[in-house]
């Protein structure tokens, strides 16, 4: 069963600077080079993006590529200069302001970079100031506000100032924040580009717990490849506001869709995105009780090799679907950075 979009984006554009409106109104479809020789700033180009409901949907993109401004015109934080934005079928770009107030308040959450934390508050305050926001009484907006601050670790640190935590703590907080107020979709705008690369490891760890237990619809924002395809489900590339390509992250580096998205994915080392249903042999008998077609080659490699033989691939439901031999594993760890 495919899931259903939670939000999409049609014929998006944001263009900057004076009467942007009425150049797109006479210049359907404009390329870049037309934008900006209109004096212009292209920021979203013509995006169409499906975004499902349950996934980790991530947007990648050089500084400058738009994947900031295109979520921030998701949320209408931006107001698209045209194009469609439905969220659970709802126009978006039809709401009133009033109407798109409480839908931010109560489906949407949203962590950024910089944690924005409120220093003069603690972090059961911090973490429950939406909730006050919103109306609720001290008592049950403290009561959710505990139960988010134990999912992510931070239980005894109630009474601590934003100066008295560690960036990574910090981050947890805004985390914490975010999800108190029990949103539909959550935007994460580059959340742990400012953590130590041990922070930051343990904070995609934390995320993927999170995920795991909430299954929420996340659109998360990263230019680090490799926290891209840890994470996500599917990848969209943008270059100079425009969606490149939307894929899985093995699809991208095994299908790129132009030669830029092939130079943005070429370092990556394939056996980390490929899956095993990618190399084996469909129909074929192998050994053993069985890997997920799933499995990626880098987690199964040491095992298939070791076995010296054709191992039993299976899916979901337990059943054989084929074989993956030993000389395909390797074949793919000799040209893993091809």
């Amino acid at each position: 069963m495919i899931a259903s979009p939670k939000l999409a984006c049609r014929n998006v554009w944001k263009l900057y600077g004076p009467n942007a409106d009425a150049f797109l109104s006479n210049t359907p479809s404009p390329d870049f080079d037309a934008v900006k020789s209109a004096g212009l700033i292209p920021a979203v180009r013509d995006a169409n993006i499906e975004i499902l409901d349950g996934e980790i949907f991530v947007i990648m993109g050089l500084s400058g590529s738009g994947k900031s401004t295109l979520v921030r015109c998701m949320s209408r934080l931006i107001e698209p200069t045209s194009g469609e934005l439905f969220f659970d079928g709802q126009d978006l770009r039809k709401t009133s302001d009033k109407d798109l107030i409480e839908i931010r308040r109560h489906k949407m959450g949203m962590v950024f970079q910089h944690f924005a934390l409120l220093p003069h508050l603690t972090v059961l305050q911090n973490v429950a100031f939406p909730l006050t926001v919103q109306g609720r009484k001290k008592p049950e907006a403290e009561a959710r506000a505990r139960e988010v601050i134990d999912l992510v670790g931070l239980q005894g640190r109630e009474g601590y100032f934003p100066r008295e935590l560690s960036g990574g703590q910090q981050q947890r907080v805004g985390i914490a924040r975010s999800l108190a107020v029990e949103p539909e979709i959550w935007f994460l705008d580059e959340p742990f580009s400012a953590l130590d690369p041990l922070i930051r490891r343990e904070m995609q760890d934390e995320f993927l717990r999170l995920q795991a237990l909430l299954k929420k619809t996340i659109v998360f924002i990263t230019h680090d490849f490799d926290e891209a395809i840890r994470l996500a489900d599917r990848i969209a590339i943008m270059k100079d506001g425009a969606v490149i390509q939307v894929a899985t992250p093995e699809e991208l580096v095994l299908n790129p869709a132009s030669d830029y998205v092939q130079e943005f994915t070429r370092h990556i080392p394939r056996d980390k995105v490929m899956s095993v249903g990618a190399i084996m042999v469909s129909g074929a008998n192998g050994a053993g009780e069985g890997i997920p077609v799933g499995a990626k080659i880098a987690d199964i490699a040491a095992q298939v090799i070791d076995a010296g033989e054709p191992l039993k691939v299976i899916d979901a439901d337990g059943q054989a679907v084929g074989a993956i031999d030993p000389a395909a594993v390797i074949a793919v760890l000799i040209n893993r950075d091809a």
